[in-house]
């Protein structure tokens, strides 16, 4: 009973923090997603970068929106950063890991594109370079932090969105990140597509 119990806390925990990031952030995952629509409606694409579970959600999202969320329809522009292994250990080899996403940014992004920037800490220095990049080449940030923001809170301007997940848990900011993903392709397709979505 006791392993159960522990179940019962990690579920409650979970609900809680979705429940609070809602409240805090609800209206800003809608400003996200249009913001995303907007950079995709032009022609432009949506990079994605992130560490360890992060980097997970990064190629997740990427996936939803390269092949499909929920409903049948053409696929949209989405890049993770993650998921080149020789681009990611040559830039670490011959540069720094710091810059392992920040040079893709560079080579990849264009003006009008949209950079989906994840850390559960803020402080992810190679996330931290990937903004920078992504600012020098004239593109926007969508930032899903948890905590205080971290470091990456400071570095957005006003061009920028944070979505922060409202835990302090590594494992509780990664599901609200994931639910955020999700609510992100959600509004995405209904936007573009209309109400052929399903909730």
């Amino acid at each position: 009973m006791e392993l159960l119990a522990r179940i019962e806390q990690h579920f409650t925990a979970s609900l809680e923090a979705k429940q609070r990031t809602f409240e805090v952030m609800g209206s800003r995952i809608v400003q996200a997603a249009e913001r995303l629509v907007d950079s995709l409606r032009h022609g432009h694409k949506i990079l994605v970068c992130g560490n360890g579970g992060s980097a997970a959600d990064a190629q997740h999202f990427a996936a939803e929106l390269v092949n499909r969320f929920e409903i049948e329809r053409p696929g949209l522009a989405a890049i993770a950063l993650t998921t080149d292994s020789s681009a990611l250990t040559s830039i670490a080899n011959d540069y720094a890991f710091e810059q392992v996403f920040a040079r893709q940014v560079r080579a990849l992004g264009r003006p009008g594109d949209l950079l989906l920037a994840i850390s559960t800490s803020g402080h992810s220095s190679n996330i931290l370079e990937a903004m920078a990049a992504a600012r020098e080449c004239g593109m926007m940030t969508v930032a899903l932090t948890g905590r205080d923001g971290g470091s990456m809170a400071s570095q957005l301007n006003e061009n920028d969105l944070e979505i922060r997940a409202s835990a302090t848990a590594t494992a509780r900011i990664q599901e609200v990140h994931i639910l955020v993903i999700h609510c992100l392709c959600d509004l995405v397709d209904q936007i573009l597509f209309g109400n052929e979505g399903k909730v």
